[in-house]
């Protein structure tokens, strides 16, 4: 080679600024989009795009989950959870009505409507002197009222923290201390055999304050 030929790189310096403190949450893949909404699965930062009902009797309030936890949620949901074959009986047969009552087109004389209609008090409606029907239906009605509607998640946490549906923010907390400090290993002689419990309870109580029980 000529003693003449000089090599000219083209670039002269290619050097790339590293990445400063600043630019850390620009290169944040879960960082959330303006109108982006946090998943509802505990501990996740992905933003929900998937919703799914909270229960059977509230479907038409959800949960927002990434799609990985609303598949994970999907396996798990059973819309039938809790009741007995009658009643799951009776609900497909209304819904092959389409939820509509059905009938006869005439009604005989020994048919249960003119039966009841004989019972009928004067104003139309059944006589109930002793107050027995009426009741049973104010106490179903409180009750009902009375009951707080819950998710499944919601549920499941007070579950771990071995706590009915009706417990208080300030049972909740004191449970919550109270099963941390049993089943800390700390307080065991470093036995580790309640710590999958003790990572249920922190989880159940973390849900609870999303949902704003806590």
């Amino acid at each position: 080679m000529s003693g003449a030929f000089q090599y000219r790189p083209k670039f002269v310096d290619i050097r790339v600024r590293p990445p400063g403190k600043d630019d850390a949450h620009e290169h944040d893949v879960n960082a959330l989009k303006p109108g982006e909404r946090q998943c509802d699965h505990p501990g996740c930062r992905v933003a929900g795009s998937t919703k799914a009902p909270k229960s059977r009797k509230m479907l038409n309030e959800h949960y927002w989950f990434c799609q990985p936890h609303a598949a994970e949620y999907n396996k798990q949901w059973d819309f039938f959870a809790g009741m007995s074959e009658g009643e799951i009986r009776a609900h497909q047969e209304a819904r092959a009505t389409g939820d509509r009552p059905t009938w006869a087109f005439k009604a005989s004389n020994r048919s249960r409507e003119a039966a009841s209609a004989a019972f009928k008090g004067p104003n139309g409606a059944f006589a109930d002197p002793f107050g027995i029907f009426g009741a049973a239906r104010k106490r179903a009605q409180a009750e009902a009222e009375s009951e707080r509607h819950l998710g499944k998640l919601e549920r499941g946490a007070l579950a771990d923290l071995d706590l009915d549906h009706s417990a208080a923010p300030t049972k909740i907390r004191a449970r919550y201390t109270e099963l941390v400090k049993r089943c800390h290993p700390d307080a065991n002689g470093g036995d580790r055999s309640a710590e999958h419990k003790l990572q249920r309870v922190i989880k159940a109580y973390k849900t609870l304050q999303k949902a704003g029980m806590v």
